[in-house]
């Protein structure tokens, strides 16, 4: 079973960078994980997501500044947030499932475009910012 929990938001400046932590205690190689944020009023959307195979794949509004990357070995999957805006500010989250599959890039790709849903959920972390 996925326990997901989140670390590492805070406040920082237009243009600057922060690091997000996922402490997934019973992932797998076998599991995808996914980055979710949902602004203040918005809906949640996918931003990120990680195959089992390592595969990532990327929101459009995301790509070429934030990284999702695993560590399987510590049981966490990090996203790194660089050249941050003010419509990043949001709760993050990350997300997995125990039964859906296989998790493949495909799967991935289903996230990254809301074809499926995520059952497993952690508490999220708050991101802002702002000058």
């Amino acid at each position: 079973q996925l326990r997901l929990v989140e670390s590492g938001g805070g406040l920082v400046q237009p243009g600057g960078s922060l690091k997000l932590s996922c402490t997934a205690s019973g992932l797998t190689p076998n599991h995808a994980i996914a980055w979710f944020r949902q602004g203040l009023g918005k809906e949640r959307e996918a931003v990120s997501c990680i195959s089992r195979d390592n595969a990532k794949m990327y929101a459009d509004d995301v790509k070429g500044r934030f990284t999702i990357a695993r560590d399987n070995a510590r049981k966490t999957v990090s996203m790194q947030l660089s050249s941050l805006k003010p419509e990043d500010t949001a709760v993050y989250y990350c997300a997995g499932s125990d039964s859906l599959g296989p998790q493949t890039q495909d799967f991935c790709a289903a996230i990254i475009y809301r074809q499926i849903s995520l059952d497993q959920w952690g508490q999220g972390t708050q991101v802002t910012v702002s000058s």
